[in-house]
């Protein structure tokens, strides 16, 4: 005897179009756009005081250097323009003293940069958004979700040119206030609107 049919209100009811799993208490399911063009393995620390967590690492952009090298390279020209100008027209050679010490701070920082990029990441969990960054001084900030206030997206004329953006998350506290730089432009909106969606249905108790 053939199995008898289920009654049609007894099968599962799909989720909406857009459904996020907030609503039951799992994690919003991260776009595939947040991976596309990123780096592709996390940097971190080399000793074994890690800090494991259950979820996916989403990375940075690399023309997150690229622009930062252009700005980098930008300033310390003006710099040495500057110095010339003040040896050229003052007469004054302690411009070229400044000049040094400030391409010297800014050389560092450009050899370091490409390591802190790939150490940059985020985690999209149940109930908050961990942010992580640094090696050799390591910061994770927890973000919970229902306390988000404000998600910006900015970005100036040099990240424009190359298409990222950074992402701002505002809370109560200041102190947890998160920063992501160099996230692509599909990747910092399709991550707001996440954000958004989901701080509204913790902020409701839905």
């Amino acid at each position: 005897m053939p199995p008898r049919p289920e009654h049609p209100d007894s099968a599962p009811v799909p989720p909406f179009p857009g459904q996020t799993p907030a609503s039951s208490g799992a994690a919003p399911q991260a776009s595939p756009v947040l991976d596309d063009g990123t780096y592709t393995q996390l940097r971190e620390p080399r000793n074994d005081g890690r800090i494991a967590l259950d979820g996916q690492w989403h990375q940075i952009s690399p023309k997150y250097v690229v622009s930062q090298t252009v700005q980098n390279a930008i300033f310390v020209a003006v710099v040495l323009i500057a110095a010339a100008a003040v040896h050229l027209f003052a007469e004054q050679w302690w411009g070229w003293i400044a000049a040094g010490a400030i391409v010297l701070i800014t050389a560092i920082t450009q050899i370091v940069l490409p390591r802190q990029a790939r150490a940059l990441g985020y985690m999209l969990r149940d109930d908050d958004l961990v942010f992580r960054k640094g090696i050799l001084w390591q910061r994770m900030v927890a973000v919970p979700y229902g306390r988000m206030q404000l998600v910006d997206i900015t970005h100036g004329p040099m990240d424009r040119a190359f298409g990222i953006a950074k992402l701002k998350m505002i809370t109560a506290a200041a102190t947890t206030g998160v920063e992501i730089p160099g996230l692509s432009q599909a990747a910092a909106e399709s991550l707001r609107d996440t954000l958004i969606e989901v701080a509204e249905t913790r902020r409701t108790g839905l």
